[in-house]
């Protein structure tokens, strides 16, 4: 496998450029209310695979070289700080154990437990460096603070069903957590799970050539996913709760950095939770991963909501990555800070758009305030002003240009091969491709050489140069999941397949499906041609929910609802009596139905032949598809 190659002059000199416009030295407080770290900062699985390396980025701590933007290596060198930190009196933070940071609040009792992570492992690890220097707390409560993976998947790691069913820890998020976290990672998982290897550098080597952070944390730590689904849900703003003897104030927040997020308040501790919707770097309005699009102009009305409610009496503001912002004028300023960030993104795009400009061109040209830019909190290490505004501009024009010459292109690998045929082979694209490259125009190379690569999937020089125009645009890349896109296409380009090292499609997911989230995942994977002649109805007495629901197969869709009382209007072909976990068995492929039918756990009447019809009909998700080659 072909050896990284060091920066180009031309890339080497545009970062020391960068670094002359960088802001000054800020009065970020990143090691304030230090405890202790975690040594080695290293977590294992029970079988000894490491599910997370902190001490994997020790090389932060050297000067900048020419092969990282000097503020991306800034912004990385300060999120990969790991260890335990007192907020202020009573709440303590965990950070650099994984993604995300995992909050803990100290109650009369116990402790309540603030976004558990993406891992178990690296949740009980983070709860074990608490506990050694603040003392074996039980936990009494825990608060997922929005829908996504890093914020409730270590929950078994801090705590066990068992004691959330007898009501010893409660779990508390906003309405609709659950079912948006479903549709993220079941729904769409696999997708989205494998865009995220490239978004997050999982699989990157760590170095200075390789990943160096994603901006928002350094990487996804790959342990064991799981959920317990709530308990108390948060159903506007403005609810009060007290666990614990701890008073809680929440402020509801959908549509913001999630579907469904909220912030709250601590007023005996004068502390802010600011979940992810205020963090040091300009957010994500589109992930790169794959997400639905955002709304920055509701984002930035609940920013201002937040300052209105809570900023003048709040003395801290902690968030879900990131150290936190201490002093109420400085926190205050912060939330303002970023609520014009996302305002002004929000309302220059839709000016700019309205005089007739496409996402493209307006990303192309649109710049922040100086007073803004001025900011290290407000710059593109996790989001950009780049593909920020293109995400706006799909919010409420659609992927349509309104071009008619782009309504209905050549798909890339029929368009590649036309285009290479009129540049007049590959031979002679490479060639002129070279010569852009040796002087530095990298966009050009990457856009014109992927051509080559999607009409010649076999050219191996095309690879190479793309591979090495790629690695050279994630060295000058001060947004961290673009350096990350960058250099994983270049890995892949030259032959080692990173698949999708972190896996969000859980058990634990799966289990809180309801039954028609249960269906709805299954009728996403039906082979819509092959099934198109195929016609069958079968009913499940779904026993532990007390239902039956019906499913139908016809034209190639699979349709599904709950009798309910209602009258069907045809017989099924077989009906199955089982509870919803069998169930969830039988509609993955994990249960034998024939021999759960032979020892009695499910009951079955009719043409049972038709369910091995059914199976026939599924497709199987890739969770290893191509990205950077057809």
């Amino acid at each position: 496998m072909t050896v990284p190659a060091d920066s180009t002059h031309e890339i080497a000199a545009a970062n020391a450029r960068f670094a002359a416009t960088m802001p000054g030295t800020d009065t970020d407080e990143v090691d304030r209310g230090f405890i202790a770290a975690l040594q080695p900062g290293i977590v294992r699985a029970d079988d000894g695979t490491v599910v997370w390396d902190n001490d994997s980025y020790s090389f932060l701590d050297d000067d900048c070289p020419p092969t990282v933007n000097p503020s991306l290596w800034r912004q990385s060198r300060l999120a990969a700080r790991q260890g335990l930190f007192e907020v202020c009196e009573g709440i303590y933070q965990v950070r650099g154990l994984d993604l995300s940071n995992m909050t803990v609040v100290e109650s009369d009792s116990g402790v309540i437990v603030i976004d558990p992570l993406i891992s178990v492992e690296t949740a009980a690890a983070a709860l074990a460096l608490y506990r050694a220097h603040r003392g074996d707390r039980r936990v009494v409560a825990v608060i997922y603070t929005h829908s996504h993976v890093d914020h409730f998947g270590g929950v078994k790691g801090v705590t066990t069903l068992d004691d959330v069913e007898a009501g010893r820890c409660q779990v508390l998020a906003p309405e609709g957590m659950v079912e948006h976290a479903v549709a993220e990672n079941v729904y769409a998982g696999t997708a989205m799970a494998r865009r995220a290897a490239y978004m997050y550098g999982a699989a990157l080597p760590r170095g200075p050539r390789g990943s160096v952070g994603a901006g928002l944390g350094q990487t996804t730590s790959v342990g064991t996913t799981t959920l317990i689904n709530p308990t108390l849900l948060i159903a506007e703003s403005g609810q009060t709760e007290t666990l614990d003897g701890v008073l809680i104030e929440f402020q509801l927040t959908p549509g913001t950095e999630a579907p469904a997020e909220m912030n709250f308040y601590f007023p005996q501790r004068r502390a802010l939770c600011m979940a992810e919707n205020a963090t040091h770097t300009l957010h994500n309005l589109l992930t790169l991963r794959g997400a639905l699009v955002r709304d920055p102009h509701v984002w930035a009305k609940y920013l201002t909501e937040a300052i209105n409610r809570f900023a003048a009496d709040s003395d801290v503001l902690f968030a879900s990555h990131h150290w936190p912002t201490w002093g109420t004028e400085a926190l205050t300023e912060f939330l303002s800070q970023q609520r014009d960030l996302y305002a002004y993104l929000h309302d220059q795009t839709l000016r700019r758009l309205n005089q007739g400009l496409t996402g493209a061109e307006i990303a192309e040209d649109l710049k922040l305030p100086p007073a803004l830019e001025d900011v290290w909190h407000t710059h593109g290490y996790y989001g950009s002003v780049s593909h920020n505004v293109k995400a706006i501009y799909q919010r409420y024009m659609g992927w349509f240009d309104g071009n008619p010459a782009h309504l209905w292109e050549h798909p890339p690998v029929e368009a590649a091969k036309r285009h290479v045929e009129f540049m007049g082979g590959a031979d002679e694209v490479l060639r002129k491709a070279r010569e852009s490259f040796a002087a530095g125009d990298f966009r050009w190379v990457a856009q014109v050489v992927n051509y080559v690569v999607f009409a010649e999937p076999d050219n191996t020089e095309a690879k190479e140069l793309q591979a090495a125009t790629l690695e050279q645009m994630g060295y000058g890349s001060e947004n961290g999941t673009w350096r990350n896109f960058f250099l994983t296409g270049a890995m892949e380009l030259r032959g080692k397949s990173v698949g999708t090292p972190t896996q969000t499609n859980a058990p634990d997911l799966a289990a809180t499906l309801s039954v028609e989230q249960l269906f709805d995942a299954v009728s996403l994977n039906v082979d819509g041609p092959k099934a198109w002649n195929a016609r069958m109805v079968v009913d499940w007495h779904v026993t532990d929910d007390s239902l039956v629901h019906r499913m139908e197969l016809r034209n190639g869709v699979l349709l599904h609802w709950d009798l309910d009382g209602t009258r069907p209007v045809a017989e099924p072909d077989a009906k199955f009596t089982l509870t919803r976990p069998l169930l969830l068995g039988v509609l993955t492929g994990g249960l034998d139905l024939p021999e759960a039918i032979a020892d009695g756990r499910v009951k079955a009447a009719g043409d049972v032949r038709r369910l091995a019809e059914f199976a026939g009909y599924i497709d199987r998700p890739d969770p290893d598809f191509a990205i950077v080659t057809p």
